[in-house]
């Protein structure tokens, strides 16, 4: 844990897991697939990776694209704050 991606993809992820799981564990059909949690959690590696490589100087940028739009894929796709 080095730099600043590290720390905050591993936060979302771990926002991600807790999201599953109490997702999971309630009562009545589910309304997510595993798959969509699938798409967040690459978005975070990819992010984490590009950020962590900045021997290109676009990396960064690129980071912080894939970020952004990790979070918005979980904010309109998967709906953390929706209660039923």
């Amino acid at each position: 844990m080095e730099t600043i991606y590290d720390w905050v993809t591993v936060a979302i992820f771990a926002g991600l897991i807790v999201l599953f799981l109490q997702r999971s564990s309630s009562e009545g059909e589910p309304r997510d697939h595993i798959w969509q949690y699938l798409v967040a959690s690459v978005g975070c590696a990819v992010a984490n990776y590009l950020g962590n490589h900045d021997d290109v100087p676009y990396h960064h940028a690129l980071a912080i694209l894939v970020l952004g739009g990790t979070v918005a894929y979980i904010w309109f796709a998967l709906k953390p704050l929706e209660r039923s």
